[in-house]
């Protein structure tokens, strides 16, 4: 789980959570707020474009809407500017093409 220098993301309580749930914490180093820029930018994404307008029944409708925004819209439809302005699929598919 990535996060940032945050005191609460170095809590104990945080921590804990974590190690009971075999979940390993992983921090950004101090002053290199981009190490995990574009991870960042896609939770970013994530929340405002789906997630902040939506009120889930159950967990199943909620996988099910996630899989929806990442694998057909994120990956097929939405332009990505660090990817001079192509989808994912499009830029992996011109990277793969040129190995």
């Amino acid at each position: 789980v990535h996060s940032d220098q945050g005191s609460q993301y170095a809590s104990g309580d945080y921590l804990d959570f974590l190690s009971v749930h075999n979940l390993i914490p992983s921090m950004s180093r101090r002053g290199h707020c981009l190490d995990n820029a574009v991870a960042e930018s896609f939770f970013h994404s994530l929340k405002t474009e789906r997630v902040k307008r939506k009120v889930y029944v159950n967990r199943s409708e909620a996988k099910a809407d996630l899989f929806d925004y990442i694998e057909v819209f994120y990956n097929r439809t939405r332009l990505h500017s660090h990817l001079g302005h192509v989808t994912p699929d499009e830029y992996e598919n011109t990277y793969s093409q040129a190995s």
